[in-house]
Formats: structure tokens, sequence, C-alpha cells
């Protein structure tokens, strides 16, 4: 199950039942089954206090993907920070909610096992997230 929160703002994402059967589409092809997810969105200072307190890394991010994995099935939180999100949406001239749809595959890619450590881990996450947002429109029948 798929569970939606926001921490320090206020942000209500749209389409949450179409995002949902979209994400569980984007497990199943990988041979998984979802779990309990948690999607928090967040502002900048929010996730960069997560970031010093549980990593270390004391930088922005858009997202940070805590994994509670068990066999196939994914469970985890994903904090996504909106503003991230808004200016990475800005600096690749794209829309933000097709960004914001980037980052939560990619969250839920990492639940999956990817990583994008390397430049070809990097290179294969990326095809990944095209790949599942090329199909979002099928699965889900709306834009």
């Amino acid at each position: 199950m798929i569970k939606y929160f926001s921490e320090g703002i206020d942000f209500d994402l749209k389409g949450k039942l179409a995002n949902n059967r979209w994400l569980r589409f984007v497990a199943e092809a990988e041979a998984k089954r979802l779990g309990d997810v948690n999607i928090i969105f967040c502002s900048d200072p929010y996730i960069l206090d997560v970031n010093i307190k549980y990593l270390g890394h004391d930088y922005f991010t858009d997202i940070i993907t805590f994994d509670y994995v068990e066999g196939n099935t994914l469970s985890g939180d994903l904090f996504i920070s909106v503003d991230s999100v808004r200016d990475n949406a800005s600096f690749y001239g794209t829309e933000f909610p097709v960004e914001l749809r980037r980052v939560m595959v990619h969250g839920l890619l990492h639940l999956i096992g990817y990583d994008d450590h390397t430049p070809e881990e990097q290179k294969t996450m990326r095809s990944k997230e095209d790949y599942y947002l090329s199909l979002r429109e099928s699965v889900t029948g709306e834009k």
C-alpha cells in the first residue's frame, strides 16, 4: 500500500490512485510486489535535516530512500523535496509533474535494487526511469 504524507509543507499530490496503479505496475514488471511504501513530500530544509541526521550527508537532494524491503516485497520511505523537484524541473526544462514522477519512480527503483553510484548504474537508472515514464499514460489512462 502506498501512503502519502507531507512534512513542513502544504502539498497534496493529484491523481494518487493513478500514481498507485503506475507504481504497482513498475513493481510487478520488475517481478516485485508492493508492500508499505510511504511517500513523504517535504521542503529542502527538511530533507537536508534528514540527510544530515540519518545519512551524515550535509547537502540538498531531491529524494532520500529508506529501504525496508523483505524478499520480493517492496517497503520503504521515500522523502521527496518538492523544492528540489521544482528547481530540477526548471533546470531540465520539464514540467513539475513529470519531474515529480521521475523522482518517485527513481525511489521505487532503488527499493527494487537499482543503484546510481557509478556512471554505468546511473545510465541504467535513467533508462529505467525513462522506460516506465513512457508507459505511465497507457497504464493509468492519464497524462
